[in-house]
């Protein structure tokens, strides 16, 4: 596996369910590859960071209401 298609596979995690051999050959490479871990570590938190954001803003819109 190449970085192009670990990154293509850690976009497709957000909106899929990865294979188990997607699963074992992206783990094998973000252990080898440095750049893809921490790749993979900023997608967990802007995804953290959004979801915080929409929650945030969810409650702002009930509290209008």
């Amino acid at each position: 596996m190449n970085c192009r298609e670990a990154t293509q596979l850690m976009s497709a995690s957000q909106e899929r369910e990865l294979s188990l051999s997607e699963r074992m050959s992206l783990g094998v490479h973000t252990m080898m590859c440095k750049g893809c871990h921490n790749y993979k570590q900023q997608m967990g938190t802007l995804r953290t960071i959004t979801r915080a954001y929409a929650k945030g803003k969810n409650e702002q819109l009930e509290n209008k209401s």
